[in-house]
């Protein structure tokens, strides 16, 4: 095994988290750049772990590996990938049920800074550290052993590409995929739409809500894509309105709608001033579905972002018919789902609104968690039922 570049701690070490913070490194003298493999001691010089080193992160290492005479290396991440495909399609059984499923899910997976979805033939790679974009390479030829044939589109957030520090130009746009989920289709446009463009995160919680909106009015708030309206209007409901502010994906929803042979109405709109008006002219609905995208990334900001949740689910339990369902979600990591809970308690009081909640989840199990690891568990899923 090649000599690698040794970091010390400062401090003993004793968690199982992947993840070690600056504060709690001994600053090397010859810096490795960043997103390089180290090994890592502890204060003790006792070996610790092998992983990723980043000097300019508030995260320094990410450890990946603990045993000491195996090399993180290209046979490594062709291992590790191999395992995370062989759960979702040998465990989970995931191509029985849709071809869009996550491949890889960061620290669930034991491969921390990395997440791939798979669409179809189109694999979407986001880099969350320097470590995974440097060793790209190696994680694209482990991919298309999983995947023989496959297509790539691969990017890192901004805000992700200066807090890691390094440069990756957004590639050009890629044909979106068609894919299939529990027989229902969508079009998935890593290049127009947010994040890695659909979410597959939300299959099972789109499938349980669809068994309940036959026949019935169902109002799809931050629509975003239309997974849930189209899910709802091709269960059989009576009426679907889909809500968003953002134009570029409402043409990927009416696209959506469309490839299924379903009408659904999509209104352009920021949802508050909408859910006022609809409020105040006394519309409601059997079934809302309210989904808003990421609410923050930072801690300081995580009490006003539990106001806007509180504000946006007392106007949404204002249009729900009594005895109607609302399903309301957050996928902001660093809101819990203790927090969230509490805010819909608060929300229904302030409403004047019984509710009854009959579920509580998250994403799919194609997103695994590791016991150590909460913060990859980010999606908050509640199913309710306004009494009165």
């Amino acid at each position: 095994m090649n000599e690698l570049p040794v970091v010390r701690l400062k401090n003993a070490w004793k968690s199982t988290h992947p993840w070690i913070f600056q504060r709690l490194v001994d600053k090397p003298a010859q810096r490795p750049k960043p997103g390089a493999i180290v090994d890592v001691v502890g204060v003790d010089g006792e070996w610790i772990g092998r992983g990723f080193y980043n000097g300019h992160s508030r995260i320094a290492v990410r450890i990946l590996e603990t045993h000491p005479d195996v090399a993180v290396d290209e046979g490594w991440f062709r291992r590790k990938i191999a395992a995370a495909v062989s759960l979702r399609r040998d465990v989970l059984k995931l191509d029985d049920v849709s071809d869009a499923w996550r491949v890889v899910h960061s620290e669930g997976d034991g491969l921390s800074g990395l997440v791939v979805d798979r669409y179809a033939d189109l694999i979407v790679v986001e880099f969350f550290s320097a470590g995974m974009f440097r060793h790209r390479e190696w994680i694209y030829a482990a991919l298309s052993e999983q995947f023989p044939g496959c297509r790539f589109f691969s990017f890192a957030d901004e805000h992700v590409q200066k807090q890691e520090s390094f440069d990756f130009r957004v590639q050009s746009a890629v044909p979106p995929a068609i894919i299939t989920e529990h027989g229902i289709r969508f079009r998935a446009d890593p290049s127009g739409a947010h994040k890695t463009g659909f979410f597959a995160d939300q299959r099972e919680n789109r499938q349980w809500l669809s068994q309940h909106v036959h026949g019935k009015t169902v109002l799809d708030l931050c629509c975003n894509t239309g997974g849930f309206g189209v899910y709802a209007a091709v269960r059989g409901a009576s009426e679907v309105t889909g809500v968003d502010i953002d134009d570029d994906v409402l043409s990927i929803a009416k696209a959506n709608a469309k490839l299924n042979d379903q009408r659904i109405k999509f209104v352009q709109a920021d949802i508050f001033p909408w859910l006022r008006d609809a409020g105040n002219r006394g519309d409601a609905y059997d079934v809302v579905v309210l989904d808003p995208a990421k609410m923050t990334r930072d801690r300081d900001q995580v009490i006003p972002a539990l106001k806007k949740y509180l504000d946006m689910n007392k106007l949404a339990l204002g249009v729900t018919k009594p005895g109607g369902l609302l399903a309301t979600f957050s996928c902001t990591g660093l809101v819990s789902e203790e927090q969230f809970l509490d805010m819909l308690r608060r929300a229904a009081f302030y409403a004047n609104r019984t509710v009854q909640i009959l579920r509580v989840s998250g994403a799919g199990a194609d997103h695994p968690v590791l016991a150590s690891v909460q913060e990859s568990r980010y999606l908050k899923a509640v199913f309710c039922r306004v009494l009165d």
